[in-house]
């Protein structure tokens, strides 16, 4: 009960309900929030850390920056949210500015990347049918879930694919400039409250074990240093009997993919992504080519193993 009043009198005062809300429609730093509320930075850093301490907001590092959000197991936080007048004149201006921030991100973020030069969108770049693609991923996962997460989430397309069938989903990436664009992406299509997205190492991942009934893999490991390293650290978060799909490039000869796409590997077969998830903990179900492109693309869907006496363990790479 006494955890409940905290949240409760944390909750009570006009500025926090109006933080509380903007942080329900995608993730802000402070000087987003400063700028969205016409507030000083100390003066919301304050009402900020209240909320955090009654966990109706937590902080994500990212960086020099911080984001706060709700998080997806704030139940009192939802309740009052859903609580509150639509009709609010300070609200709705609050959500006026909340979709005008957004848009400018979005627009910065691509802005810096066509500037650049850089091939963000590497199904796009590689020529690779990506409705088909998108459909064999979709088809992979359960109808219906509990909590996805998604490793190289990039722009956070896969995101807003699956949102209607999870209860949350946590994309995460080191680029934060891709970061940027997936917050944009989210928050204008109206699913930051239930997609987010925060910057992680996929070897290390700051989350708990067993802690998630689906992980994804898109166009991630022939990026990586380690790619048994990367599955057992996405196993590692699975729950026992949970899905882990992976998608990437099967073996091929296009050896000049790895100097003009800074590839690390020249695709994948199946006995090294059998060995790995065997490694991991998960048993390999059956593999998926997907057709009409000009490099082979495969899907590896597998489930993690549960042993007599608890889950196999899938700490050790």
């Amino acid at each position: 009960m006494n955890a409940f009043l905290a949240q409760l009198r944390a909750a009570a005062e006009p500025t926090r309900l109006r933080l509380l809300a903007l942080c329900a429609r995608g993730a802000f730093c402070v000087s987003d929030l400063c700028d969205l509320m016409g507030q000083s930075q100390p003066r919301l850093s304050r009402h900020l850390k209240l909320l955090v301490e009654a966990e109706l907001l937590e902080r994500v590092p990212e960086g020099a920056n911080a984001y706060f959000q709700v998080p997806p197991g704030a139940e009192v936080a939802h309740v009052l949210l859903a609580r509150l007048p639509e009709d609010d004149p300070t609200l709705a201006a609050d959500r006026r500015q909340a979709v005008r921030l957004a848009a400018e991100r979005a627009r910065a973020a691509s802005d810096a990347f066509r500037r650049d030069g850089a091939d963000w969108d590497e199904t796009r770049a590689l020529g690779l049918p990506a409705a088909a693609i998108e459909a064999a991923l979709l088809d992979a996962l359960p109808p219906r879930l509990g909590r996805l997460l998604d490793i190289g989430a990039g722009t956070g397309r896969l995101l807003e694919l699956v949102a209607p069938r999870v209860a949350s989903a946590l994309g995460v990436d080191a680029s934060r400039e891709m970061l940027a664009l997936a917050r944009g992406r989210l928050a204008e299509r109206g699913l930051a409250g239930r997609c987010a997205v925060r910057q992680a190492d996929m070897y290390r991942l700051p989350l708990a074990d067993d802690s998630f009934d689906a992980v994804t893999l898109q166009m991630v490991l022939h990026y990586a240093e380690d790619p048994a390293a990367a599955v057992a650290e996405a196993a590692r978060v699975l729950r026992p009997e949970g899905a882990l799909v992976i998608l990437d490039l099967a073996a091929h000869g296009r050896t000049e993919l790895l100097e003009r796409h800074k590839h690390r590997w020249p695709g994948f077969d199946d006995a090294a992504l059998a060995g790995w998830l065997g490694q991991a903990g998960c048993a390999l179900a059956d593999p998926l080519t997907i057709e009409g492109g000009p490099l082979p693309v495969r899907l590896w869907p597998a489930r993690r193993r549960v042993v007599a006496g608890g889950p196999v363990s899938v700490l050790a790479f």
